[in-house]
Parts: structure tokens; sequence; C-alpha cells
């Protein structure tokens, strides 16, 4: 009998679940059984893995007997009811939605940052944001050296970041607009064709903050356990269908170069520069788009800080795999290792 993990796929049929399957597949993750599980709609229906079709069950609170690692990508309220019924069946919860993010008792982990943290779990594990990871992939290795104080940061979101259906309805709006057809949106609140606008996430009325900017906030002092850094953020969502890109500027306690930082993420996990001056060529999500790696370009001094304790970059990184899927899988795959250690 195989004594690989059985694991266990919550909402297998949306975008990221479809990402967690290949992903496995890519890193060769060793599974001994799959359970495919999703809404009542979607049972009965098989997803292809590893050469064989996996039927879909109904996720109920019995679903998780026998499973050792369970991959949520459902959203916080199936997270909320499910997840605490699966750690107590014995599964360890690896969780993409933002239910348990900000619990004390729940680690929130990059691997490439944090991955120590995965011993102090309790059964469930937080993925972080997409728009988080993407930053703190590049910012994480600059501020072991030099110590980040503040960082301003700016993401162009595309569709993949609201799931499978805000990239149809990306690719619907653009082809009636083309074709001069009216079109009302359903999943996106605003018309979302050749338009930029404000992250469609709820608004504090006090902060004028939405809440994926807030996440970011909350997330990166957790992550990197300071809670007097300074971060200032506007999420922005743009038509294109897949991979985050972000501009950061950062505020380092000693002056820092161009240099020193490319020498920096020339190092680091999970990096890859792509920074051409001489042929404008730069991090852009049609070249992020299937990739493992966060991409790290146009990185040059901040001019309005005279100290050159500053530096401005631009990123781009696959939300369906490194802010997603991905971080998931390296998170289930140290899990054996850790819990030995």
């Amino acid at each position: 009998m195989s004594n690989d993990p059985v694991v266990a796929i919550v909402g297998v049929t949306g975008a990221v679940g479809a990402e967690f399957i290949a992903t496995m597949d890519k890193r060769s993750f060793r599974v001994g059984k799959l359970k495919a599980l999703a809404s009542a709609r979607s049972a009965g229906q098989t997803v292809n893995f590893r050469g064989e079709q996996v039927v879909i069950e109904e996720l109920t609170p019995h679903s998780f007997h026998g499973v050792d690692i369970a991959l949520f990508s459902a959203g916080g309220s199936i997270s909320k009811k499910y997840a605490p019924i699966a750690v107590k069946s014995g599964a360890v919860v690896v969780d993409n939605s933002s239910a348990f993010r900000m619990d004390p008792d729940v680690p929130l982990v990059i691997p490439e940052i944090n991955a120590g943290r995965i011993r102090d779990h309790k059964g469930i594990i937080a993925n972080p944001n997409c728009s988080a990871i993407t930053a703190l992939v590049p910012l994480w290795p600059i501020h072991r050296q030099n110590c980040i104080k503040r960082m301003i940061i700016s993401t162009y979101q595309a569709a993949s970041g609201a799931g499978a259906a805000a990239m149809e309805e990306l690719r619907e709006s653009t082809r009636a607009n083309l074709e001069g057809r009216p079109f009302t949106p359903k999943v996106i609140p605003l018309p979302y064709a050749f338009n930029v606008f404000s992250h469609n996430t709820a608004i504090d009325p006090d902060t004028g903050y939405n809440d994926e900017e807030t996440k970011v906030i909350k997330e990166t002092r957790k992550i990197f356990e300071d809670e007097k850094i300074a971060i200032g953020v506007t999420c922005v969502r743009v038509p294109v269908l897949r991979a985050h890109c972000e501009a950061i500027t950062f505020e380092c306690e000693r002056p820092i170069s161009e240099d020193e930082v490319r020498a920096i993420l020339s190092k680091a996990p999970g990096v890859r520069i792509v920074d051409d001056r001489a042929k404008n060529y730069f991090p852009m999500p049609i070249d992020a788009s299937g990739q493992d790696d966060v991409l790290v370009g146009r990185i040059r001094k901040d001019l309005s800080d005279p100290t050159g304790h500053s530096i401005a970059m631009f990123v781009s990184a696959d939300q369906l795999l490194k802010g997603a899927a991905l971080n998931a899988v390296q998170i289930a795959e140290l899990l054996p290792q850790r819990a030995m250690a």
C-alpha cells in the first residue's frame, strides 16, 4: 500500500483548482489518492489527474475521512465552515482564502520567506494574498540585507485574481465591445473591457482603503514580523487575463544602490530579473503567465529621495501560480519534513 498522502482539492473546478492539479504534476508531488471536491452542481463530473479520470464529489462534512492534506480554494465562507472539519478528520489544511490569514494561531507562509513557520501549524496554514506574495518574494531578500522601513505599492491586477468567471467575463465583454454590442457585467460590477478601475473589493469608509489594500498591509507586517513597517498601497484591476503587476518603491535603513539590489535578487529564490533598458524590455503579464518566478525589472534609484535610501522597481507574477496554487503546493511539499523536524 502506498504511503503517499491522500490529497483533497476543495474547489477543484475553479481556476486555482485546475492549477493545483497542474502544479502537482509539474513538480512530481507524490499523491497516493486524489479527492476532487466541489459544489453539488459539479458532482459526477470528472477531472484528469495523471492520466486517470477522477470523479468530482460533492463537498460535505464527511468528505475528509482519510485525507492527509486538503488544499482549499473555494472562498472564505467555505473555508471557515469546512477547514475545521477537515482538521478534526486528521487533515492538514492549506487554505488559499483570507479566512484565517490574520488568525494569530495560523501561520501565514511564503516558503521563500518563512518556511519555518510551517512547523507551528495547528492544522491550518494560510496562503497569503496574491498581491502580497508578488511583492514580498523579491522584497524579502533585500529586507534581510538592508532593513526596509517603508514601501509604496501600486498593483495592476488581472482578471485571474477574481477567478475563472471573471476571466471569461473579460473575454466576453471585450468581444462585445469590439463588435459594438451591449454587455451587462455579471461578475465584475464595472465595465471591464478596455477599462481600469479600483479593485472590486469593499472600501473602508473610515480609511478609504479597500479590502485588497488592507490585506497587503496587514499580511506584510505579519509575514515580515514587523508591525512598524510603513506601507502604502493602491490596488487596481486592469483588463489583463492572467498575471498581476506591481510598481514598488521601497526605502531602506541604509543607502542602497541599483547594483546592490540586482546582486541580491540575482541569487534570490523564486525571482528572475527581466531588466533590459537598451531594449526597453521589462516584466510583463504575457511573460509572467505560466511561470513560477516573480519577474523583476525597472530597478532604479528613487529620484525623489536624495538620501539614496530608496529604490523603485516593477514586478509581475502569475496570480494563479506563485500567487495561489504554486505557493500552496510548496507549503504542502514541506509538510512531511517539517513534521519530522
